[in-house]
C-alpha cells in the first residue's frame, strides 16, 4: 500500500533512531516518529512520505511501552535538548550502545567489535555544571528565557532545566526581575537590537563555586551595581563577568570580556586535579562522568612511568594533566590561545612540570613537530571535536607509529570512520567502551584503544 501525506496510521515501534526517534512499518512502508519509544503501538499522522519511508507526527500512544517513563521536565517534547526523556534510562543506556556498535559496523566495517559494557550515570538528572540560555520577549512582550524548541529560536519559557543544577533558577529570576526593573532589554535576533543575547551560568561541582556571565549586545548594562549586587547573595557566587557579541551571528560568545564582580573564573576538579574555568573554557559538562571517561582513557594507556604522551585537542589541559600524572612527559597541542593559556596555568597550579603546550592546529602541529624535531610518541591520546580527525593527522599519526592510539570520541559515525582508516594502516582495535556523560539525550561518549599489529 502506498501511503501520502496526512494519511493516519496505526505502529508497533520496534526500533530507535540516531536521533532517538521510533520507528515503525506498516505494510513495509517504514516510519520515522518522534517521541515514540520500543514498544509503544501509535497513531501517526504522516507528515512527509517518500516512495519506500516516512516522517510522522505522534498523535496518540494507545498501548504504551514498558520501557516509557514520565519526563521529568514538563518541556522535554517541545524542547531540542532531551530527545529520549520518555524512554526508561536502562534502555536509553542500551540504545547508545546499540548505536556504537551500530557505526562501527556500518561505517568502520568492523565486524568483532571488543565491547565493554557502556558506564551509566548514578543520577541522569541534574549533572550538567554548564548552561547557556538565550533572552527573548514571548507574544505577549514579557522577558523570557530558557531554551530553544527543537528545530527553532523559539525560546520555550523555563528557567529550571531538568539536566542543569539547582542554582541555575536563581541566577536567571535574579537577572530577568533585574532586567525587567532596569530597562536591561533582551536581544531581538529578527532585528539586530536589544542588549543581553545569552545568560552563561558554570558551576563547579566539586568547589560549589558559581560563574554567571551576561552575553551582550553592547559594552554596557545599565545600573551594573544592582544586578552585581543581586547575584552576590547567591551562595558560591565567584565570577560575574560580561562578554560582547555584537555581530549578527548564531554563535553565542564574542571575544572581548569584562570582568564586574569577583574573578574571571572559577576551579573545578577531575579526580586529584584542579582546573581554572572562565567562560570561554571548554570543558566538559557533567564532571562526574568525565571522572569515569578519563579513568577508562588513563587504563587504556597503560602508561608506566616511561613513556612520551601526545593529546590532541587538549583544550585547557584535561585529559593531558591527567596523563602526566602518570606518564614520563606530556605534549598537548589545541587551536585556541587562550585555551592553552588555561592550560598551562592548569599545569602550574597543579605543579605539574612534565607537560608541554603548543597553540595550534593538530593536524598542522603534529607533522612539523615530527618532521622537523623528530618528536615522537609513544601513546597518542585524541579527543576531537564532533567532525573528528582531518585525514592529515591521521596520516601522521600512523607515521609516528605510537605503541598505543586512545581515541576518545564524542561522534561514533566520526570516530568509526577514522578507526577504519587507522586500522586499515596497521592497527587492531583491542578495547571499546561507551561512556554515557548526557542522560536523557541521543548523545554517547566512546573509549577506544587502537594498538600496533606486530
Amino acid at each position: 500500500m502506498e501511503y501520502r501525506k496526512n494519511d493516519i496510521v496505526t505502529l508497533k515501534i520496534e526500533d530507535c533512531g540516531i536521533d532517538g526517534e521510533g520507528i515503525g512499518k506498516a505494510d513495509g512502508f517504514t516510519v520515522f516518529v518522534k517521541d515514540a519509544v520500543i514498544g509503544d503501538t501509535v497513531k501517526v499522522k504522516i507528515i512527509k512520505a517518500k516512495k519506500n519511508y516516512g516522517y510522522g507526527r505522534l498523535m496518540e500512544v494507545l498501548t504504551p511501552s514498558p520501557y516509557r517513563v514520565e519526563p521529568k521536565c514538563a518541556f522535554a517534547r517541545q524542547c531540542g535538548g532531551c530527545q529520549l526523556q520518555a524512554l526508561s534510562y536502562q534502555q536509553q543506556l542500551a540504545f547508545k550502545e546499540r548505536k556504537v556498535r551500530g557505526h562501527l559496523e556500518r561505517i568502520g566495517g568492523f565486524t568483532h567489535i571488543p565491547m565493554e559494557p557502556i558506564i551509566g550515570m548514578d543520577e541522569p538528572y541534574h549533572y550538567r555544571n554548564k548552561a547557556q540560555f538565550p533572552v527573548g520577549r514571548n507574544k505577549e512582550g514579557k522577558i523570557v528565557t530558557g531554551f530553544y524548541a527543537g528545530r527553532t529560536h523559539t525560546i520555550i519559557d523555563n528557567r529550571d532545566c531538568a539536566l542543569g543544577v539547582k542554582q541555575n533558577k536563581e541566577v536567571l529570576d535574579r537577572v530577568i526581575s533585574y532586567m525587567e526593573k532596569y530597562g536591561a532589554d533582551p536581544y531581538d535576533e529578527t532585528t539586530g537590537k536589544g542588549l543581553v543575547r545569552h545568560i552563561l551560568i558554570r558551576y563547579g561541582f566539586f568547589t560549589g563555586e558559581l560563574m554567571v556571565c551576561l552575553i551582550l549586545n553592547g559594552k554596557k548594562l545599565p545600573a551594573e551595581e544592582k544586578l552585581i549586587a543581586s547575584l552576590r547573595e547567591i551562595p558560591g557566587i565567584t565570577s560575574i563577568t560580561v562578554n560582547v557579541n555584537k555581530k549578527r551571528t548564531n554563535v553565542i560568545l564574542g571575544d572581548e570580556l569584562r570582568l564586574l564582580w569577583g574573578q574571571t573564573y572559577i576551579t573545578d576538579k577531575i579526580g586529584d586535579v584542579t582546573y581554572r574555568i572562565s567562560p570561554l573554557s571548554f570543558y566538559q559538562v557533567n564532571p562526574r562522568q568525565t571522572q569515569k571517561l578519563y579513568a577508562k582513557a588513563l587504563e587504556y594507556a597503560q602508561l608506566t612511568g616511561e613513556e612520551t604522551v601526545w593529546d590532541l585537542y587538549c583544550g585547557i589541559g584535561t585529559i593531558s594533566l591527567f596523563l602526566a600524572q602518570q606518564a614520563r612527559f606530556v605534549r598537548g597541542v589545541e587551536i585556541v590561545p587562550a585555551a592553552i593559556g588555561d592550560a598551562r596555568e592548569n599545569a602550574r597550579i597543579n605543579g605539574i612540570e612534565n607537560v608541554e603546550f603548543f597553540v595550534g592546529k593538530a593536524e598542522e602541529v603534529l607533522p612539523e613537530e615530527y618532521d622537523k624535531n623528530g618528536v615522537y610518541a609513544d601513546v597518542i591520546v585524541v579527543d576531537p571535536p564532533r567532525k573528528g580527525c582531518e585525514e592529515k593527522l591521521l596520516e601522521t599519526m600512523i607515521q609516528m607509529q605510537p605503541k598505543r592510539i586512545v581515541y576518545v570520541s564524542c561522534d561514533s559515525a566520526t570516530l568509526a570512520r577514522d578507526l577504519k582508516y587507522l586500522c586499515g594502516k596497521g592497527y587492531e582495535m583491542e578495547r571499546v567502551c561507551a561512556v554515557d556523560q548526557f542522560g536523557g539525550t541521543v548523545h554517547v561518549e566512546t573509549v577506544t584503544l587502537l594498538t600496533r599489529k606486530a
